[in-house]
């Protein structure tokens, strides 16, 4: 006794396919990585930061400036991941009142430093020890960006590794008057 004709078969493993495909979509799909922060709109909170270099470095200071503020931990892999396209617009953006700022969070001098040496380093970094810059950002997992405009308000927040394009698209949204924004 024949249960099922060959045509009967391929209706049934499309149906198959088709759930673990919109399964899968559900899981792994469409997943927005900007963030809403109740910050976006603020003036961001002031801090000041040792870097690994030994300076001394004060967000206040930096006005004026289109800024990128990265909280990242050796042991996160979307940090590892997103390292190049950090560095790479770094050295793109450098010269043009736009400042990158890595800080590190939850992990050990020694291995923040082995990550610098490993992917890279050129813009400011440094730790924060006693947990107040990251708890006045309302951190809660790494790598968070913040991308604060010239006039010291947060423009927006994202979550998860940033790509060159990403970083590009609110860097410049960052750059425009936010009275422009639509």
């Amino acid at each position: 006794m024949k249960i099922l004709s060959t045509s009967g078969k391929i209706i049934v493993l499309i149906i198959i396919l088709s759930l673990i495909s919109l399964m899968g979509y559900a899981i792994f799909g469409s997943r927005v990585n900007i963030k809403t922060s109740p910050l976006v709109g603020t003036v961001a909170p002031d801090f000041a930061l040792k870097t690994f270099d030994g300076e001394d470095l004060k967000l206040s200071d930096l006005k004026g400036k289109t800024v990128l503020l990265n909280f990242w931990a050796s042991w996160c892999m979307p940090c590892r991941q997103e390292a190049e396209a950090l560095e790479k617009s770094w050295q793109k953006y450098k010269g043009k009142d736009v400042v990158f700022i890595g800080v590190n969070v939850w992990d050990e001098n020694s291995n923040a430093l082995s990550y610098l040496n490993k992917f890279g380093g050129g813009y400011p970094h440094g730790m924060d020890p006693n947990e107040e810059i990251q708890v006045d950002y309302g951190v809660g997992g790494v790598p968070e960006t913040f991308f604060i405009d010239p006039s010291g308000n947060i423009r927006d927040k994202f979550s998860g590794p940033l790509t060159e394009q990403i970083i590009d698209y609110f860097v410049l949204k960052a750059q425009q008057p936010q009275n422009n924004e639509s």
